[in-house]
């Protein structure tokens, strides 16, 4: 199982799709950046590698795993991620307080 310590100041890449009520996706995001916190109750924080903001994920480790080699496309910002530590794949249903 993945540690907060195996993740921190790693780059993460995770990618989230809101759902509401009806099952429909609402929003699709993509984030990347280094793992600088983690609290149970906020969550993982990742320091953004664009803007310098934070941004957190879900308090789930489980939810981590280590990322393949290669070159990742954001579809979002049209950015290439290349050879991230980590990622992370979350579908978050409206309701849940972590967006």
């Amino acid at each position: 199982m993945i540690t907060f310590e195996d993740v921190q100041n790693k780059t993460i890449l995770a990618g989230l799709t809101y759902v509401g009520k009806n099952n429909e996706v609402v929003k699709q995001l993509q984030v990347y950046g280094k793992v600088v916190g983690f609290k149970k109750d906020i969550g993982i924080e990742i320091l953004k590698h664009k803007g310098h903001e934070s941004f957190n994920l879900p308090p789930d480790l489980g939810a981590i795993q280590p990322a393949p080699n290669g070159e990742y496309h954001l579809s979002s910002t049209g950015e290439t991620v290349v050879n991230p530590d980590f990622i992370s794949t979350w579908t978050i249903y409206e309701g849940n307080k972590h967006e």
